[in-house]
């Protein structure tokens, strides 16, 4: 006999987040800015057993919850496997010099007379090269914040500029945890997304170069550039820097470009980071691994350790020391928890349709594909106000609003970008967000002093509503990809 599911209302729906909402907020106060590493991944557990013994009075059995779980996760693998990959791809291009490289060759764009545009671009550039806006602002973003202080420059100022490119990179870079998990939300694949967001992304950041570079002229002043000289002596000390460092990332662009998978584009990125430690860095490999002589032994030891674990370089600079370090495929395995995780809460909410219902009533509202992403840009923000976090102002509205999209002939990769337009870069402008939080003590600025010079953060959320109102280069899914998809979801229900 064939069981009929109840369909949930939508005060029902809603039980499941909002206490998830409550758990992270609680989370935060306890934890700060340690509640990704761990309790937000509980949260979400907590949540998604609280959404099963719901999901009992609306007759769904735990085997039905159990292969909803099973398959939610299945479609998350892809872009796990590829975290994982990064992970070891961020540790030989640390140990190549690649990574040290670009960071060198970047500072030498700084110029007092233009002070702010450059803190845009050298931070882009770090931030691109290590995949993070945090250790981006941690380390080249305080020896910014020195020199613009040395310029009298309003700290305010400085720190938007540094943020600003900072979190442009943190979305452009393919080491980027968040450019990994919107598109995994989202249902489409890195190099897709990356592309794809890029005709949002670099208007925003032409805009917000344009702003400071109309602002520098305005000022006054030479700064000291001790702090720039520190770091780049640092690194040359330390590691063989030369041009020819950057074979390794041109290669694995011009592989993206081409469209090759990710995984084996990825793959060959990082043994080419590995054999060109080998043939730049041998001081560096033989130092990772402690060994008294260089040998074939010592080199395979060096190169594999930088791609499973944590490695640093020892410079006696500690700033320089933060930059100069990668956590290989172990330091991925947080964001791959929290992945797993957010995919648990994810596949229940999906299979007993609470998701869908919560969707359904905004999605009312929504008639036009520009009302959609502004639904979708407006819920994640409200997730960055309310969630305090930026990962799950990525994962659940990613959830919620997957099948919408798709039932509207809309690629997925309109809402993996619509994600990182709104979710990851708006995280940074919240005082209680995790984000917030970090940024303003690393960078000694209040959030509320430096969110008006936030440009590139402020602009993205609206640019990408733009485009979709404009309907400019609106990707659409072919019509045999639409019916499939609505003939999956009539068989669901």
């Amino acid at each position: 006999m064939e069981i009929t599911h109840r369909k949930p209302t939508l005060l029902y729906s809603l039980v499941p987040i909002l206490i998830l909402i409550f758990l992270l907020f609680i989370n935060v106060q306890f934890f700060g800015e340690d509640a990704s590493y761990g309790p937000n991944q509980m949260a979400l557990i907590f949540a998604a057993a609280i959404a099963g013994i719901m999901s009992i009075s609306l007759k769904y059995s735990f085997d039905e919850l159990l292969d909803g779980i099973v398959k939610s996760i299945s479609s998350a693998m892809g872009a796990i496997l590829i975290l994982l990959l990064i992970g070891s791809l961020a540790g030989t291009w640390m140990i190549s010099g690649v990574v040290p490289a670009m960071i060198y060759y970047g500072l030498d764009i700084l110029n007092p007379t233009i002070f702010l545009l450059a803190a845009v671009i050298v931070s882009a550039i770090v931030s691109i090269a290590t995949g993070s806006s945090w250790s981006t602002s941690a380390t080249i973003g305080i020896a910014l914040m020195g020199i613009g202080e040395a310029m009298g420059i309003n700290t305010g100022v400085v720190a938007g500029a540094v943020i600003s490119g900072a979190y442009f990179g943190d979305k452009m870079s393919p080491l980027s945890d968040t450019t990994n998990l919107a598109p995994a939300m989202a249902g489409t694949d890195l190099f897709t997304h990356i592309r794809y967001m890029s005709r949002t992304t670099v208007p925003s950041i032409l805009i917000t170069l344009l702003i400071f570079l109309i602002w520098g002229f305005t000022l006054e002043g030479n700064a000291a550039m001790d702090n720039v000289a520190v770091v780049q002596q640092a690194i040359s000390e330390k590691f063989n820097i030369s041009p020819w460092l950057f074979l390794v990332p041109v290669t694995v662009i011009f592989l993206i470009v081409k469209k090759i998978p990710a995984l084996p584009a990825l793959l060959l990125g990082t043994l080419m980071g590995g054999l060109f430690a080998l043939i730049f860095q041998p001081q560096i490999v033989q130092e990772i691994t402690g060994a008294s002589d260089y040998s074939l032994g010592s080199a395979y030891k060096g190169v594999l350790t930088a791609m499973f674990t944590e490695v640093s370089v020892i410079t006696g600079n500690a700033s320089v020391d933060k930059l100069l370090s990668s956590s290989g495929m172990e330091g991925m395995l947080s964001t791959v928890w929290l992945i797993i995780s957010a995919m648990i809460f994810g596949g229940v909410m999906e299979h007993n349709g609470m998701l869908k219902r919560i969707a359904r009533s905004i999605i009312q509202l929504a008639h036009s594909t520009g009302s959609l992403v502004a639904a979708t840009a407006g819920t994640c923000i409200t997730f960055n106000l309310t969630a305090s976090d930026q990962y799950i102002a990525i994962v659940v509205p990613g959830r919620m609003y997957r099948t919408e999209y798709r039932e509207r002939g809309l690629a997925p990769e309109n809402l993996s970008r619509t994600l990182e337009d709104s979710g990851t870069v708006t995280s940074v402008l919240v005082p209680w967000n995790t984000c917030g939080a970090y940024q303003s003590s690393v960078l000694g600025v209040a959030t509320l002093t430096y969110l008006p010079y936030c440009f590139f953060n402020i602009i993205s959320p609206f640019m990408t509503i733009l485009f979709a109102y404009a309907n400019i280069r609106i990707e659409r899914l072919p019509n045999e990809t639409k019916e499939e998809t609505l003939s999956v979801e009539a068989e669901v229900e």
